[in-house]
């Protein structure tokens, strides 16, 4: 499962595999049709308000990465992940897209490493979290 993460602006190209935007908002300037985009998943965006946090303070990588690992745990996020982890399954290549600026520190770098395994990511967050929001029965007496 080869994950790639590409700028939305840069071409799309064959090799791309699944292409997959993981921003909420569409890109500016933007077509559909240029953007050859199979998936928007806008469930898998940081919150308006962890961004624009995370534009004001730009060296607060690690506390970005933290808090939005923990906005994933939410019902609709952990959703939008697990459909990203159905098409990763696959041997076609994904790619990740996204519109910001900075190449080395956005929401589609955390998405990969999540989705290779990263160290520690927090347990409520992936697969490994899908089955334990069981109720408990209570005990017959």
């Amino acid at each position: 499962m080869p994950i790639v993460v590409k700028r939305v602006y840069e071409p799309a190209s064959p090799a791309d595999g699944v292409r997959v935007l993981v921003d909420r908002l569409w890109p500016r300037g933007l077509r559909k049709e240029d953007a050859a985009v199979k998936f928007w998943l806008r469930d898998l965006a940081p919150s308006k308000e962890l961004r624009e946090w995370f534009h004001a303070n730009r060296g607060a990588w690690r506390l970005f990465r933290k808090r939005y690992l923990k906005e994933l745990v939410s019902p609709a996020a952990s959703a939008a992940v697990e459909k990203l982890h159905r098409l990763a399954e696959g041997k076609r290549t994904v790619t990740l897209l996204y519109a910001s600026k900075n190449e080395e520190h956005n929401n589609a770098i955390v998405l990969k490493e999540l989705l290779e395994g990263a160290p520690k990511p927090p347990s409520s967050v992936g697969r490994e979290a899908m089955g334990r929001g069981r109720i408990r029965k209570a005990k017959r007496q």
